[in-house]
């Protein structure tokens, strides 16, 4: 965590509105958010900055979201993942869960479902850090 001991939040979606609605809700609660439409961009930043969390689509344009989680865990074990994706099936989900994944929201999801995810995802990494 930074200096002002906020979580930081990494969100990459293909969708600038999805993109729109979570950030500003995001940082109402008190979040450092980065966005990303783009995986190249979103790569990028993964290797040059370790965040608490990451939110990614799973079905983008010119990217694989499964391809994109695998590489945060490597980089940066501790980061929770969570995954919101309009296209939700069981097998997706479970492979989402075999790679490390914090939890799995189904698009359209309710912002409070996503900010209930986030909390408990930063509850479990203050729970890690004070192990």
């Amino acid at each position: 965590m930074d200096k002002q001991n906020k979580t930081t939040i990494l969100v990459l979606d293909d969708e600038q509105i999805v993109l729109k609605r979570l950030q500003p809700a995001l940082e109402r609660s008190g979040y450092e958010v980065e966005t990303f439409s783009r995986s190249a961009d979103a790569f990028d930043r993964i290797d040059g900055k370790a965040f608490d969390i990451v939110i990614t689509d799973l079905k983008m344009e010119g990217s694989d979201g499964m391809a994109f989680l695998t590489h945060v865990k490597k980089r940066a074990p501790k980061t929770e993942v969570i995954v919101i994706t309009g296209f939700a099936t069981m097998d997706t989900a479970k492979e989402s869960f075999k790679k490390g994944v914090f939890d799995f929201l189904a698009k359209p999801f309710k912002l409070g479902e996503l900010l209930e995810a986030v909390k408990k995802a930063e509850a479990r990494i203050k729970a890690d850090k004070d192990v």
